[in-house]
């Protein structure tokens, strides 16, 4: 929150955020960091506040950085205001009434309890309980054994009943074990319980500034390069599944003159509300807002007489934009190439957000956003999106598109999500997967990924299927990249996942339709039944659709049947198992048995774990064909043959005997369609051999020589252009794609390209 201009210095208020009291106070234009560890004053204030208003969880100093103390730090200085309280006005020990009867020793308690209780208590509650232990032994020793001083023994009494209530703390029992490292009044023992989550004054998700205690770094890396960059280091926690995954971005390290100019900056940028318009093209909106808000950084800058470097003005305009019309914190994530997930789980403000990382698995950040993060970027995502999101449609389904990243994000509300708003992001690779890259990282073997190329050259239908998670859509999106760029693809999806752009920069003939989503409520989205029907007419095209849910079933099977037989048509769909699919598809989808056949391939990919359950990798397990002889149940009656099947041994897709014997129907019909392949095996095998060496090749040829760029879309595209003109050349001269005359003439051709890599 903000305070306004005009609000007294050290004022608070209790604000109710998510089922929690929040105390904000207010230290704007305090010359001091608010600091509960440094300051005694600043401890005092608020165990004076809490005396007033002890129903609070969470306490907010506001400054250019805010500094926020959950619900565990909160705690224990409660403790310490209710124990005032109680020995103020119930115990009154430091009444007249209550130790006039201690006689001549009535000044001496008068006063030391008075100085203890009201005065070191609230501001330093370690020393207060040090100094009454001091007391009490003073006492005792003044106390002769055998002649007992009536007014001594009381007053040992008092001090010891005092110092049992003492005993109770939450902090003196955490405080007992560490006084031998701290001299009494030495305030750093107050980090062992205090550490305040940042929170610049311009945004409201707060960052964990506490290490995990007794963690380990694993990993320490920066997500993006320069000034503008952000520190990621991973900890691991004795006997602790998750991992800790914790984010240090830019915005939460300035200075303060950069906090306050940021902050006035957002009080004049959120004036400008966007509209849909300006966020059907959000590239060149945040350029207008960026340079709006460089401009007025330097106002600001050079009328508070602030210093700002080139570096510095692009580094706050960034962060402002990401704060203003931007997603906040959830960008700077986004950043990070290694993260596949990233969940807000609701009531938003009491969960840290969890991510899920490439190599550690699900982790823990340090990152706790707030409502109000919640419910901006829930109209946003609305405006952007056009779609629904409110009681009646408590779930939205749309993608998040930015300058160089994107995500798919799944948005859910009450009543469905009882806390509130909760928010889930798959991150896409910046880049398109390609087959090169699936072998590289182990998903699928060089044979699988040339079978696959050979399946797409030949326009069959095929679907791939896994669980969620199973990299289904990356593989689908790499499939694509196999299709040759004279041949037109139609893409239908309800949130947008292939990599449509990235193949329009490849010089792809490709058309993206956004259809209604099949989770999602009212929308002016058509249906992904109708948008199928309107691809057939749309022309000559590859037909390649998002995932598979529910009616669309039926017309892409009508598209499969009658209306894109000569080229792909592919899609993704849940399913564990080729009859796991056969029975989402005709009994859940309502699909007919008969229709099913049309479907020529289906790939399997779906997570493997190890022995410990601790990792698990992603995996083609199987690449099957669909028979068309099967009447009723494929399964009983022979419909599904493997070509190729996972070997757990092995850790990859292995050639069955139908496959390296040629008993394959779907590679046969292929073969009939071109010439000098006809009823000769041998030369279909070798196709398929000759695009795995290809793909093995590459692989080996990127690693040796530390050349990633060889196994991306771009290089990807070339190549496959590259054996398609060879094999051309060959057949030419030799009537049929040899492998032994078309891979030399390839490698060569690949050597020329390494070599301009080099130069």
């Amino acid at each position: 929150m903000m305070f306004k201009d005009d609000a007294p210095l050290y004022s608070y208020e209790v604000v109710r955020e998510s089922g929690e009291n929040v105390m904000y106070i207010n230290y704007l234009g305090a010359a001091e960091v608010p600091s509960l560890v440094d300051s005694g004053e600043v401890m005092a204030r608020v165990i004076d506040n809490l005396r007033e208003e002890a129903n609070v969880s969470r306490i907010v100093f506001v400054q250019q950085r805010n500094y926020s103390h959950d619900f565990v730090q909160v705690r224990m200085l409660v403790e310490i205001a209710n124990l005032i309280d109680f020995l103020v006005k119930q115990e009154r020990v430091v009444s007249p009434d209550k130790l006039s009867h201690l006689d001549g020793l009535y000044q001496e308690a008068y006063a030391f309890l008075n100085h203890v209780i009201n005065e070191v208590l609230s501001s330093d509650p370690v020393k207060a309980y040090r100094e009454l232990r001091g007391e009490l032994f003073r006492q005792r020793a003044k106390v002769d054994g055998k002649e007992k001083r009536t007014e001594g023994s009381e007053y040992i009494g008092i001090l010891e009943r005092v110092i049992g209530f003492f005993g109770d703390l939450e902090l003196i029992k955490i405080a007992k074990g560490k006084f031998d490292s701290y001299v009494s009044g030495n305030r750093e023992i107050y980090n062992e319980f205090f550490r305040a989550d940042i929170m610049p004054n311009f945004t409201f998700t707060r960052m964990v500034a506490k290490l995990p205690a007794d963690a380990e770094i694993v990993k320490q890396y920066q997500i993006a390069e320069g000034s503008d960059g952000s520190m990621v280091t991973i900890f691991r926690r004795p006997n602790k599944a998750k991992f800790v995954y914790h984010l240090s971005p830019p915005e939460y390290m300035l200075s303060e003159d950069h906090h306050m100019l940021l902050n006035l900056a957002r009080n004049v940028l959120i004036e400008h509300s966007p509209t849909a318009e300006e966020f059907n093209d959000p590239e060149r909106t945040r350029q207008v807002f960026f340079n709006v808000a460089k401009d007025l950084l330097s106002d600001l800058a050079e009328s508070k007489n602030i210093a700002l470097s080139y570096g510095d003005l692009k580094k706050l305009s960034n962060i402002l934009v990401r704060h203003t019309i931007g997603f906040g914190v959830l960008e700077v994530l986004l950043k990070d190439e290694d993260l596949q997930d990233i969940m807000v789980n609701a009531p938003v403000s009491l969960s840290n957000i969890f991510v899920r990382h490439n190599e550690f698995g699900e982790c823990v950040s340090n990152l706790v956003p707030s409502m109000e993060d919640a419910d901006s970027w829930a109209a946003k995502f609305r405006m952007t999106s056009g779609r629904a999101l409110d009681e009646a449609n408590p779930i939205l389904d749309t993608n998040l598109e930015l300058e160089d990243v994107s995500a798919r994000v799944a948005i859910i509300q009450q009543p469905l999500s009882a806390g509130g708003l909760a928010y889930t992001l798959r991150r896409h690779r910046s880049k398109p997967w390609t087959l090169p890259l699936f072998v590289k990282n182990g998903m699928i073997d060089s044979l699988g990924a040339g079978l696959l190329s050979f399946m797409i050259d030949g326009a069959r239908t095929m679907l791939v299927a896994g669980t969620r998670s199973s990299g289904k859509t990356s593989l689908l999106g790499s499939l694509l990249l196999e299709i040759m760029p004279d041949k037109r693809i139609i893409t239908i999806e309800d949130t947008l996942e292939l990599p449509v752009a990235a193949m329009r920069r490849l010089d792809y003939d490709i058309l993206s339709m956004k259809v209604r989503s099949a989770l999602g409520g009212e929308s002016a989205e058509v249906s992904a039944e109708e948008g199928i029907r309107a691809s057939l007419r749309l022309g000559d095209s590859s037909l390649i659709v998002g995932e598979i849910r529910s009616g669309e079933a039926k017309a892409l099977y009508e598209a499969m049947r009658v209306g894109a037989l000569a080229n792909v048509v592919a899609g993704t769909i849940h399913g564990a198992s080729p009859y796991g699919v056969f029975d989402r598809v005709v009994n859940d989808l309502g699909v007919p048995t008969t229709s099913f056949k049309a479907t020529d391939l289906i790939v399997v990919a779906n997570p493997i774990k190890s022995a410990d359950g601790l990792h698990s990798w992603r995996r083609v397990l199987s690449i099957s064909e669909i028979r068309k002889h099967w009447e009723k149940d494929p399964l009983r009656e022979g419909g599904f043959v493997d070509l190729m099947k996972y070997d757990v041994k092995a850790d990859k897709v292995l050639p069955t005997d139908d496959l390296i014997n040629g008993d394959s129907e779907i590679m046969k019909d292929i073969a009939s369609n071109v010439k000098g392949w006809v009823g000769d095996w041998d030369a279909v095998w070798d196709n398929v051999v000759l695009r795995s060496n290809i793909k093995k090749e590459t692989v080996k040829v990127a690693t040796k020589a530390n050349m990633p760029d060889l196994l991306e879309g771009e290089f990807t595209v070339k190549s496959n252009n590259a054996f398609h003109q060879i094999s051309n050349e060959v057949v030419k001269d030799v009537g049929v794609p040899v492998g032994d005359e078309v891979f030399p003439k390839w490698k060569r051709w690949l050597e020329k390209e390494v070599k301009k890599f080099d130069l």
